[in-house]
């Protein structure tokens, strides 16, 4: 149990205090955690979309995959531009074209 002396408790309170790291710079410390957030999401997101997939050099490439996983029975497949890589990937989802 602490002392009841207010000297002892502001020294405590102080050194409490002090072990925050002070409260001056909260908010840039928020702002570094966003940030350091949002480059983790958008290299989840670019490995996701991107670096785990098979990617092609041109559309003609795609469409000849495409064709090739149609012969041994895959079907349903399209071909679009990567936004990441500016390469091509192959998917079994509906794509619109923008």
């Amino acid at each position: 149990m602490g002392s009841k002396k207010r000297s002892a408790w502001a020294k405590e309170t102080a050194e409490f205090k002090a072990s925050l790291g002070g409260m001056n710079d909260i908010f840039a410390r928020e702002e570094q955690r966003n940030a350091r957030r949002s480059q983790e999401k958008e290299a989840a997101r670019r490995k996701k979309a991107c670096e785990s997939k098979n990617r092609y050099a041109s559309r003609y490439e795609a469409l000849d995959a495409i064709a090739s996983c149609a012969e041994h029975g895959t079907t349903g497949l399209q071909c679009y531009r990567c936004p990441h890589c500016n390469g091509w990937h192959l998917t079994s989802h509906p794509h619109e074209e923008q």
